[in-house]
This record gives structure tokens, sequence and C-alpha cells, in this order.
């Protein structure tokens, strides 16, 4: 809960004072907004590499993943068809938080359930040869891992690419740039990402007892692990929903 509720209260809070407080001081806020979206994106991704703890990596690369949700909140005031670009560049803020929500608490439900099974999955060594020991859990982690890294046909490929488009969609030279820097620093989250999954499928497990979970427990997390990738396959409807809750916030 505290990996992810607390950025749906957090996006809200913001639209709350910047957008609905303080838009006459965009143009302020929008400086402030690209330096802590350019420090989100450099210093989550940076040490979440340096973590052999999966759960401290995946706290530094929460820190990555907002910084798309500020470079989307930043987008929102340009020139030009100023209703157009802010009801996408916001909605595309909204559908990146919520999708992260979705994904992470899939990928903290399988860590809590490993941890269920008297041995803590605190390191990255300890989720070795998980795919062995369950393909489901394992199959869960790894859906949630490449939506984070934002590999189609994933939510979160489509998420970023939403946040991206109404940043460049903005028509500003700096806004280009940091697109740019936005795409490379997701290119070296992927390494972390894709290293927690080489461990889960290729190394030896590290021991043979199967992934014991309640129905209910099963169900849920293949619930939400079909979502990670419904969601990116058809991500329109949600999309539509989150546009639609920003027009009716900027009474549009």
């Amino acid at each position: 809960m505290i990996g992810g509720a607390p950025k749906l209260a957090a996006f809200a809070m913001i639209m709350r004072l910047l957008v609905e407080g303080l838009l006459p001081l965009a143009v302020d806020w929008q400086q402030m907004l690209l330096f802590l979206a350019v420090g989100s994106l450099t210093i989550g991704n940076l040490a979440a590499i340096a973590q052999t703890n999966v759960k401290r990596m995946l706290a530094f690369s929460t820190i990555s993943q907002m910084g798309f949700v500020l470079l989307g909140i930043m987008s929102g005031v340009v020139k030009g068809d100023a209703l157009t670009f802010t009801a996408n560049a916001y909605s595309s803020a909204m559908f990146y938080v919520i999708t992260y929500v979705l994904t992470t608490l899939a990928g903290f439900g399988v860590l809590l359930l490993l941890s269920q099974e008297g041995f803590e999955s605190e390191e990255i060594s300890d989720l070795a040869g998980v795919n062995q020991r369950s393909p489901l859990y394992a199959g869960v982690m790894a859906v949630s891992l490449l939506s984070l890294a934002g590999i189609p046909p994933l939510v979160g490929f489509y998420a970023k690419l939403a946040v991206l488009q109404a940043l460049v969609a903005s028509g500003q030279g700096l806004q280009l740039g940091i697109a740019v820097f936005a795409v490379m620093m997701s290119l070296i989250g992927a390494f972390y990402y894709l290293r927690v999954i080489k461990v889960m499928y290729f190394d030896a497990p590290i021991t043979a007892s199967s992934v014991v979970a309640p129905l209910d427990v099963r169900l849920v997390l293949c619930v939400n692990g079909a979502l990670v990738l419904l969601l990116g396959m058809f991500p329109g409807g949600l999309l539509a929903l989150c546009g639609s809750a920003v027009r009716k916030m900027l009474g549009t």
C-alpha cells in the first residue's frame, strides 16, 4: 500500500494545488516540475542499478517512474490549442499513475507471497529459480517488471508513450530534448528490471519447495497481471475515463 496508493494521493494533491490553485503561475511551477522530473529520472534509475535488495530497487525505481508523471503534468500548459493539449497531458499523467499503481501492486504482491513461506524474499538472489517453483507467480512478476520497464504490449509502454507524446506535442525544443532524455533513462531502467527476470528464469532455485497460496490470492494476482497486459493492448477505455475526469476537473 505504501508503494502504490500514496502516488494517487500525490497526483491529486499536485493537480489541486498547481493546476487548480496556481495556474496563473504555471510558468514558474513548470520549471520546478522540470527540475524535479529530471532529478527523479536520474537519481531513481542510477540508484536502483546499485541495489541488491529487490524491495529497495523497486522503491528507487518508483522515484524514476514518478518523473514521468511530473513530465506529463509539466506539459499541461502550452500555447495554441490549450484545451486539447492540457486535457491530453493531464490525462496521460493520470493514466500513468493509475497503471503504475496497478503494476506495482502485482509485483509487491508476489514478493509478499514468496515471503509467506518463512523465507524473506529481500535480495534479488532470493528470487532465483522462482519460475521452476511456480511458473504462475514468476509470470505475474515478469509481466509487472516488463511493464515497469516500458516493454510493449504491456500497459507501462503505452503509459510512457502517452506522456512522451504529450511532452513532444507541446512544441517546445526543450521538451523534445527532455523526451529523448526520458527515453534514455528508461533504457537504463530496463537493465535492472531485466536483471531480476533473468534471476527468476535462468538461475538455479535456492529451495525446491513450491509456492502455495489460497485461491483468492491466486485469483487476485492473476487478474492483476492480466489487467497489466490487457490495458496495454486496449488502453482506450481507461485513457478516455482519465480524459473525462480531467475535463470535469477543469470545468470544460
